[in-house]
């Protein structure tokens, strides 16, 4: 029988991830997991469980049956499958306003695009717009995701 989940809990763990935390899926209990790398690499060790502190010995089993390949954990996509500049020039490049588009296509070029598009988002009063295009194209990725998986979903 295949687990259920709710595509939030996958949206939520793919924007959760960042330089040093992944997200998992637990594929028997539908919980998505967050890990940080730290915790990967204690749980690489032979060290017992109990030498670590309790408020870290659950994370550190969790890596450790990640680690140990059982198929019970798949990681979600990631920061870099997400796409997030592709994303922002997708966006500009549909909006009907050209003077809005093209401000927006340009600041998106170079170091530091993603805090001037933010700011631009919400000088040209596009900001819900953004929002709700960033959040569809999540749950586009959540639920491809879910599907190359052969993962249930509730929306």
């Amino acid at each position: 029988m295949s687990i259920r989940v709710k595509l939030t809990d996958i949206i939520d763990g793919i924007e959760s991830q960042s330089d040093e935390f992944s997200a998992y899926l637990n594929k028997k209990t539908g919980e998505v997991v967050l890990v940080s790398d730290h915790e990967m690499r204690a749980a690489g060790q032979d060290d017992p469980i109990d030498d670590f502190p309790e408020w870290e010995q659950d994370q550190v089993r969790v890596a450790r049956d990640i680690i140990s390949e059982t198929g019970d954990y798949i990681l979600l996509p990631t920061r870099f499958d997400v796409d997030e500049y592709h994303m922002m020039e997708s966006f500009c490049l549909s909006l009907a306003d050209p003077k809005v588009r093209d401000a927006l296509c340009d600041l998106i070029r170079g170091a530091g695009a993603s805090r001037r598009f933010k700011d631009a988002v919400f000088h040209y009063g596009v900001e819900k717009q953004w929002h709700a295009y960033r959040d569809n194209a999540l749950k586009n990725i959540a639920v491809d995701w879910c599907r190359q998986n052969n993962i249930e979903f509730d929306e």
